[in-house]
């Protein structure tokens, strides 16, 4: 369908702007298709790489969720504390070892942690009367939203339950 076209036969209703209409669509048509045709030509040294091969190794394609590998680098963090709740236990055992926050056991556990903080602030917000029904579009953006709630959360609450984890699945 051509645009410019629709824009004429329009231009009795919108008093005369027509030509100027179809002058602009044109115009912005001629720009759009300049951009498509450059990146197209556009070789970047990239060469050609799937999806499959650039994702993170556990991540679906277009998992665009901010996740928790890399959270933890630092050399101090191979030896870290527990905290939270796994520093709160009685036992004194558990209170005197370390953790490896870099290792992809901890991730993983971070991961564990972060469902369980997602399910509590999903329960929570099934408390929230709305004024309105709200549509696909906006459930899942706040479902989104709401993810990356309990992917910070995790991050820096400090809970401790990824470090009972980790010293559960350790031993």
């Amino acid at each position: 369908m051509n645009v410019g076209l629709i824009s004429n036969t329009y231009s009795g209703i919108t008093g005369g702007n027509g030509a100027l209409n179809t002058a602009r669509t044109n115009s912005e048509n001629a720009k759009f298709s300049e951009l498509i045709a450059r990146l197209q030509n556009q070789d970047d040294g990239r060469g050609t790489l799937s999806s499959a091969q650039i994702a993170d190794e556990g991540r679906l394609n277009g998992d665009y969720t901010s996740g928790y590998a890399g959270t933890y680098t630092l050399d101090a963090d191979k030896t870290a504390k527990v905290t939270g709740a796994a520093a709160n236990q009685a036992n004194p055992h558990v209170q005197n070892k370390t953790i490896d926050k870099t290792s992809l056991l901890y991730e993983k556990a971070l991961e564990l942690e972060g469902f369980f903080v997602k399910q509590m602030l999903s329960e929570m917000r099934k408390t929230i009367m709305k004024a309105n029904e709200s549509d696909f579009a906006q459930n899942m953006y706040e479902d989104m939203l709401f993810d990356e709630y309990a992917a910070a959360m995790t991050k820096n609450a400090g809970f401790g339950l990824a470090d009972q984890i980790y010293l559960s699945l350790e031993a």
